[in-house]
Parts: C-alpha cells; structure tokens; sequence
C-alpha cells in the first residue's frame, strides 16, 4: 500500500508543498492527496487589488497540478482526526473521510474580529476571495452615489495599510479613512514612519491614531472613547486567527489558533502532522515567532518538504532557514516601502520608500504565483523510493542535521 500525503489547502504554502513532494519522492510508493474548497488559486497577496477594482488572475487548480500526478479533491474541510488519521471533507456528493499517513496542514487564517461587536456581520475585509469581491461590489455601489461614499479602513497593520492605499488611489472619488490603535505604522522605523504618512496625505486617506473601534454598525462604527464614526463600508484587517479545526481534532494549538509545532514544523502533539504558512506556530531562528507572511510561508514549507521527504526515505533532515529579514508594502501601483528588519524583528532605522519599493513588492507576488504555478520545476526529476516497502505506516521521525551555511532557497 502506498504512503498516503494529505495536503489541506491549495494556497500559497500547501501548493508549494504539494508539488515539491510530487517531484522528489516516487510515485510508486506515495500518493498525495490535495484538498481544496475552491477550485481556483486563490492570490491572497492581491486580494486588497482586486477589492479595490482591478483584475486578478485565479488559475485553476486543476491546471496548477496536471502532470504532477497529484490528486485535487475539491471538498471543505470539516473535521480532523489525528486519533484516527481520517480527515472529513464535505462537497456535493455528500464528502466523507480521507485516511492519511502523513497530513500536512496549510488551512491558512481567517479575519480575528477580538470580540468585537459587528465585525461578522456589518463589516468587509480581504482575507479570502468571496470577501474581497464582496467589498469591490459595495465600493462599486458606492461610486454610483452622487455623494460618494465613506470608506473607513480599522487597523494599520501591513494589510490594512495596502488596503487603504489601494482603494484610496483607484477610487480616488470615495472619501477614505485609515484607523490606528496607536501612531501610524507603530512596527516601522522613523523613516518608514515619515514616507508612509506622506503617502496617505498624497492619497487623501484621512488617518485616525490612537482610535480603538468597540463596535461596528450598519453605517458607523463606535471607538471606545465613545467617538462615533460615519462609514459607509468598514473594512476589518485588524488582525488574522486560524480556524478552529486543528484545536477541536485535539492538536495543540496556540491562543490564535496556530499549531505548536517542533524545528521541523512537526505537531508536538501529533508527529504525523506538519503544518506550514499561516496555520503553524513557527520559531523564527532568532528565538521569536515568525509572523504570518508570504515569506514565513516560504520557509515553513520547505521546512516541511525537507523534513518529511528525509523521514520518508531514511536520509537526515537538513534545517532549513527560518528567518524574518523584511517588510515589503505596497502603496498603490506605484509607492512602497521596504523595511528591514534585525535580528530581533525590530524595524532598522533606513528604509526604501519609492517607486523601486512598489516593484520589489510586485516582484515578490509575481514570484510567489511563478512558484505556485510551477510546482514541480527545477527540482529532481526521478522521486526518491521509500526507506521501507510503504505500508500505511507514519513516517519515521527523521534526524536532524545542521544547515550549511547561506541561506537555503525558498520563496520571499
């Protein structure tokens, strides 16, 4: 019987996973299950552009996959079972369980609303596709409107500051408002600081430090300090949690939901489970938790890829990297920033704050999609056999051996 891979959630870190362990273990031994609710590639970097009016490519998954002898299950996942190495999917015949010997879970997160009063049902946000569209719908209505329309932004984290930047400079006739816990891009150096309000006053974006939202309404939003604030369409991207599947199928997890994994994104619960991208609770090399990213993706996948292709077919586990060396933030089509960070995560005084920021960033999407589209180039093209004759057994729980100097490749 063949070592059975299942792979939850074709996003950037399960599909990069996915393909790579297509490439470099045998066929004939293994099978690789992917399952996805959508059948589209969702480009989760660009959601904020496509809420904001413009087209974004979302290739079907179907074609991601061909020739990789990977199988797509087109299903939502509703239960996981590390007990009994079942996972319960639903779709329209009906779903069903899926057994594995390996599960690599890449379920990604989901908007955190903290509690907040309105958040589910009045706001918008751009943490998945229907949501994004959602929002681009509202923000069309509202241009229809003789007056315009009120566009308040809460949270000023990387994605909430792209939101807004986006919306603000292809929408240029809606009234746009950017509301911050405390000063504006608080994580950012000095200079960063400088050339992001610069940005927003070029833009228009009318920003709100120092302004906690208590509860969100219909048509407004109330701070705390008992402030009211008019807004035709609140966007939420105060924070990210990840779904409660993991903790209820009894692995352990985090307060936010992310799963306690080992060096080698392994669950310490669960060794059969690895986790990568959003869903995992990874320590960075210097000792701090990686943040959810595009390129924490990167890293904790080829984690995963190194790690169970050593335990499958008897070699020691090379470390790879997992580092947090940048912040990359666009502020529209054409401004954005690079900023460096050290080797506590802190924000280093110079950034890059330009033109040549924007296409850095554009860059790095178009890479992240190249990989996603590519899955399997580059790599090996005969898989390696297992250690043992498959028998549906776990892996073996690979050795470690320290990382060669330089940084191994994975996607930024």
């Amino acid at each position: 019987m063949k070592h059975r891979i299942v792979v939850l959630g074709a996003g950037y870190a399960g599909s990069f996973t996915a393909g790579n362990l297509a490439r470099r273990l045998a066929p004939a031994d293994t099978e690789i299950t992917m399952v996805n609710a959508e059948p589209d590639f969702v480009q989760r970097l660009q959601l904020h552009r496509l809420a904001a009016g413009q087209e974004i490519a979302a290739p079907k998954l179907a074609d991601v996959f061909a020739g990789t002898g990977i199988r797509l299950r087109l299903a939502r996942v509703t239960a996981v079972d590390p007990g009994r190495r079942t996972v319960t999917v639903a779709d329209a015949a009906g779903g069903g369980e899926l057994g594995y010997d390996t599960l690599v879970y890449a379920l990604g997160s989901r908007v955190a609303d903290h509690g907040v009063p309105g958040v589910a049902a009045h706001a918008f946000d751009v943490a998945a596709r229907p949501s994004a569209l959602r929002l681009r719908a509202r923000l069309d209505g509202l241009e229809t409107r003789a007056e315009g329309g009120r566009v308040l932004v809460v949270g000023d984290g990387l994605t909430g500051i792209e939101t807004a930047t986006e919306i603000a400079e292809s929408r240029p006739g809606l009234s746009v408002s950017l509301a911050a816990r405390g000063d504006l891009g608080a994580r950012l150096g000095a200079s960063a600081r400088a050339h992001l309000r610069r940005a927003c006053d070029r833009l228009g974006i009318t920003v709100l430090e120092h302004t906690t939202v208590a509860a969100v309404e219909a048509a407004r939003v109330r701070c705390a300090d008992g402030t009211v604030l008019a807004s035709d369409a609140t966007v939420w991207t105060a924070g990210f949690a990840v779904g409660p599947l993991a903790a209820a199928g009894g692995l352990e997890v985090t307060g936010n939901g992310q799963i306690v994994v080992d060096r080698l994104m392994r669950s310490v619960s669960h060794p059969d489970v690895h986790a990568v991208g959003d869903s995992v609770c990874a320590i960075g090399d210097n000792g701090r938790q990686l943040p959810m990213s595009c390129g924490s993706a990167g890293y904790t996948a080829k984690q995963v890829i190194e790690a169970v292709v050593g335990g499958l077919t008897g070699r020691d586990v090379e470390q790879t990297k997992l580092v947090h060396r940048y912040n990359s933030i666009s502020l529209g089509r054409r401004d954005g920033i690079l900023q460096l960070v050290d080797g506590e995560g802190r924000a280093r005084p110079a950034c890059l704050g330009s033109r040549t920021a924007a296409r850095i960033k554009s860059g790095i999407v178009r890479g992240a999609l190249w990989g996603t589209l590519h899955p399997t180039l580059g790599l090996p093209r005969r898989g390696r056999r297992l250690a043992a004759p498959p028998d549906g057994s776990a892996a073996p729980a690979p050795a470690c051996s320290p990382a060669p100097s330089g940084e191994t490749s994975a996607r930024p």
